[in-house]
Formats: C-alpha cells, sequence, structure tokens
C-alpha cells in the first residue's frame, strides 16, 4: 500500500520555497523602531473546515505577542507573578478584522506601546500576512497587585517601557 501512495505524495508535494517556511525573526521576535514583530503559523487547529482562521484565534495570538514583547524587552513578567509582585491584565480592548488569516500562512505580530501609565500601559497591536494588515487592536494592559487592585509597575520596567517608546521614529 505505502508504494502506491509514494507516487501520488510525490506528484502532489511541491516544495514550498524556503521563504514560505522560515521567518528571518528569531523565536521570541525582535524589537526595532519600537515595534516588536513575531512570527506566527496558522495550524490546522486554529481554522474552521473552510480553513479561515477562528476569530478568538487572534486573541491568543495578540497574548503571544504581548508576552513575547515583555520577553525580548528584558522584562521577566513571570518572575513577577511568581514572586506575588503583580501582573498584567487586559482590562480594555479594540479590534477591527480586516481580512482573514488563513491555514498554513505565516503571519507577523506587531505589539508597540503608545503610552506608559503608572499601573498602565496602552498598546497596538496588529497581526499582518506579508505585510498585508489583516487585524489592528487597541488595548489597555493595567498591572494588577495578586489580589486584583492596580499597582504602580516596577520603576526599572518604567524605565524600559520609556526606552523602547523614545525608539518609535
Amino acid at each position: 500500500m505505502a508504494l502506491l501512495l509514494a507516487p501520488f505524495f510525490i506528484a502532489c508535494s511541491q516544495p514550498k520555497p524556503l521563504s514560505e517556511h522560515m521567518s528571518p525573526l528569531p523565536p521570541s521576535g525582535a524589537i526595532d523602531g519600537g515595534i516588536h514583530r513575531l512570527p506566527a503559523r496558522v495550524y490546522f487547529e486554529d481554522t474552521d473546515t473552510a480553513g479561515i482562521m477562528y476569530h478568538a484565534k487572534y486573541l491568543h495570538l495578540m497574548e503571544r505577542g504581548r508576552t513575547e514583547f515583555l520577553r525580548v524587552a528584558g522584562i521577566d513578567h513571570g518572575a513577577a507573578v511568581k514572586a506575588g509582585e503583580g501582573a498584567y491584565a487586559v482590562t480594555e480592548m479594540q479590534i477591527k478584522w480586516l481580512r482573514p488569516a488563513k491555514l498554513d500562512d505565516v503571519l507577523t505580530i506587531e505589539t508597540r506601546l503608545i503610552s506608559v501609565r503608572a499601573a498602565a500601559c496602552a498598546i497596538a497591536q496588529r497581526i499582518t500576512r506579508a505585510g498585508e494588515p489583516l487585524l489592528d487592536a487597541t488595548l489597555v494592559a493595567a498591572f494588577l497587585d495578586p489580589a486584583g487592585r492596580p499597582r504602580r509597575q516596577p520603576r526599572d520596567w518604567m524605565a524600559r517601557f520609556n526606552e523602547i517608546l523614545a525608539q518609535e521614529p
């Protein structure tokens, strides 16, 4: 049986160009000009039977983008949570879906600080496919203590955020 399927498999599976398989970005993304960019791919589990990505999956990608933005910025959010210092929670979000992502699309999640306040950050996020915007969002992530009350962000985090804000063109 395997011998019968082999010619079919070989005939139907044409290799894609390397650029469609790999991203020039490191696994955690990179910050350039104040914008963090993270590569992602749309998998079968992310889509409906027509191969269109579920709307809620965009939220998962955006969360990954924000998490990796913090990591690349040198901010250890996980350590702050474990130490009982606090955690970020999204308190506001506005989303505009522009075009659908599809099965096997290579996406880029862009995360950019808009402003930093004592206990919160305003953030813009965009998801693109080959530079074409698929989603634009703005949100507020508040820093909360373990009881869920707003808490001042650590000073060194604020200083790092302000450095990143200063990188923007």
